[in-house]
């Protein structure tokens, strides 16, 4: 490992925490202001592309994120179905606004997923 890019990892890890507080910031307040679980779940995905930019390494696992990102499929799925079916919106609204941060949730860890794939899916068939 040489010296550049020994310092950019070590900043990066100071780096690290405040994208991902950024990128929780977007998805909380996502039901008040423009952005939520689309705009964070793309600035969550930027750590794993920044890692990989520092220090380009091979060996990662992509499996996790294909079962995760199936599994949030569901969930997104079934989620708003059974808020509605159940009468939930309607019966409690005061349940909206939690309602919609789940989603934000749900949404931003399937796009940070579903980004880092479509990332490192491109960047291993080009270097072959």
């Amino acid at each position: 490992m040489n010296n550049q890019s020994e310092v950019l990892s070590k900043s990066l890890k100071i780096v690290y925490p405040f994208i991902i507080i950024y990128g929780a910031y977007i998805v909380l307040n996502g039901h008040l202001s423009p952005g939520g679980g689309f705009q964070g779940g793309a600035v969550l995905a930027s750590v794993y592309i920044c890692k990989y930019l520092v220090l380009p390494i091979y060996d990662y696992q992509l499996t996790p994120f294909k079962l995760l990102e199936k599994i949030l499929l569901v969930f997104i799925m079934c989620f708003p179905l059974l808020f509605i079916v159940y009468g939930f919106s309607l019966s409690y609204p005061n349940l909206n606004i939690p309602y919609l941060l789940v989603m934000n949730g749900l949404i931003a860890l399937k796009v940070a997923c579903g980004i880092s794939l479509i990332f490192f899916r491109f960047v291993f068939f080009e270097t072959r």
